[in-house]
């Protein structure tokens, strides 16, 4: 009997670094199922491929990439900040390729300033899509994870937890570092119910990657590109991620750049610069802060809210 071919959900697929996910995923022999927002008529689209971080890719023309060059896709919009949306996209993909082996989460709303000069409604759009959105997701697709004895891998876009990150945008920290703080604390319920096909991951780019918004940058800037890298960086991350051993990944928050070098053996990145020859700028620092304690193991009295309430009826 033929191997059951693997099935990727990526949420956030539309342009940029989901798109080129998407794309790697499917080049590796993955049905995937695109989801965002955008959708087009792909058939009509010139030129094809359009630009990748432009408003003309949409879910609906990366579904076509990834048909024209020999893979399996297909595209269903979604609404991050709607759970029934989220619902109905993690049960169609079920129902339309079976069991789901992985999850990408990199749907994101960024604004970048200070407290003061982030409105009420700005903060709201990115706590919903950022951290209620994957929180959504995660939740989504639990129930079929448990149906299928428990063998998935959840890839979350959020980055190591670290002072600096929060500067100069702090409402944006909070929704990306709850992100991360998802990955731990949900590794450790894995860990600790014995759920060891399970895996959840952070990555984050160690170096800015071209995208929409980077593209936006060098209109003011134009230096900026010699410090940007081709997404492919990413999603061979990703993928080297994918292949790694659960207990070396779940609960991982790392980067691109560094996962390659410490579990690939990468020493040269100079494929992945956008400008051949430069040296993109890291934008993370070299190492991060241990977050774990001495009294790490000590788990005290634990209080579980959900016998708490039973226990009242």
């Amino acid at each position: 009997m033929a191997a059951k071919q693997q099935v990727a959900l990526v949420v956030g697929a539309s342009r940029g670094i989901g798109r080129q996910v998407a794309i790697d995923l499917a080049k590796n022999g993955y049905a995937v199922v695109v989801a965002a927002k955008s959708t087009s008529d792909a058939s009509a689209t010139k030129p094809f491929p359009p630009d990748p971080n432009s408003q003309q890719s949409t879910i609906s023309t990366v579904e076509r990439e990834i048909k024209e060059a020999g893979g399996q896709a297909t595209a269903i919009p979604v609404d991050t900040r709607d759970f029934e949306s989220v619902q109905k996209l993690v049960d169609e993909t079920v129902k339309i390729y079976g069991p789901l082996d992985v999850l990408v989460y990199n749907s994101g709303a960024i604004w970048w300033a200070s407290v003061e000069n982030t409105p009420m409604k700005r903060f709201q759009l990115m706590q919903r899509v950022n951290v209620e959105g994957l929180y959504g997701t995660v939740q989504a697709a639990l129930p079929h994870f448990k149906n299928q004895g428990w063998k998935a891998r959840i890839i979350v876009v959020s980055p190591p937890i670290y002072s600096r990150f929060f500067r100069g945008k702090t409402a944006y920290a909070m929704g990306k570092v709850g992100m991360s703080i998802l990955t731990k604390g949900l590794a450790m319920d894995w860990e600790r119910e014995g759920k060891n096909g399970m895996a959840i991951t952070s990555i984050w780019p160690a170096s800015s990657i071209e995208s929409a918004a980077t593209k936006q940058m060098q209109r003011t800037d134009p230096g900026t590109v010699k410090d940007l890298r081709v997404p492919s960086i990413f999603s061979d991350a990703i993928l080297a991620m994918l292949r790694a051993p659960v207990g070396d990944v779940n609960g991982l928050i790392d980067t691109d750049e560094d996962f390659l070098r410490t579990h690939e053996g990468l020493t040269d990145f100079s494929k992945y610069s956008v400008v051949a020859g430069a040296t993109p700028r890291r934008i993370m620092p070299i190492k991060f802060p241990d977050l774990t304690v001495a009294e790490q193991a000590d788990e005290g009295r634990r209080t579980d809210s959900t016998k708490m309430r039973n226990s009242k009826l």
